[in-house]
């Protein structure tokens, strides 16, 4: 009689496949869209995923600067950095941010809901946000269709 166990193969780097997932952030609450957007960086919604190795996928959030935020935040929140200076503490709104750099909020609430460790550089590296529906990766979208008929 042998006996039967179930093991968990590990995964290797040439074993992972990495997606590319268009998202369209028009209308949609910044937070909301952020943890979305992180547990796809994140790789939490495959099957063989491991906290210890970065396998998620590649993420192109479109229309940035039509993002929204619940209740009063839109003239409440603002986002501030500080260069260690005296008098080095720079402020700015989110209605400010939003006219300037909308990508930037993208970014900033999705790199805060990534987990705080040596992966989450590379993670965010594989974000691309963009103001509007105009981006330079058509072309990866349209072999990933191709792929899965």
């Amino acid at each position: 009689m042998t006996n039967l166990t179930l093991q968990t193969k590990p995964v290797k780097q040439k074993d992972i496949k990495r997606a590319w997932h268009l998202i369209d952030a028009k209308k949609k609450i910044v937070g909301r869209l952020a943890s979305e957007v992180a547990k796809l960086l994140i790789g939490k919604h495959k099957v063989d995923y491991v906290e210890y190795l970065d396998i998620g996928d590649n993420v192109v959030v479109i229309n940035a600067s039509k993002i929204e935020l619940s209740g009063k935040k839109e003239l409440t929140k603002t986002y501030s950095r500080y260069s260690g200076y005296p008098g080095g503490l720079k402020r700015v709104s989110f209605k400010e941010l939003k006219d300037k750099r909308p990508e930037e909020i993208v970014r900033h609430a999705v790199y805060g809901m990534l987990p705080k460790n040596k992966l989450r550089a590379r993670r965010i590296i594989r974000l691309f946000t963009f103001r509007d529906n105009k981006h330079p990766f058509e072309d990866k979208f349209k072999l990933q269709n191709t792929k899965s008929k």
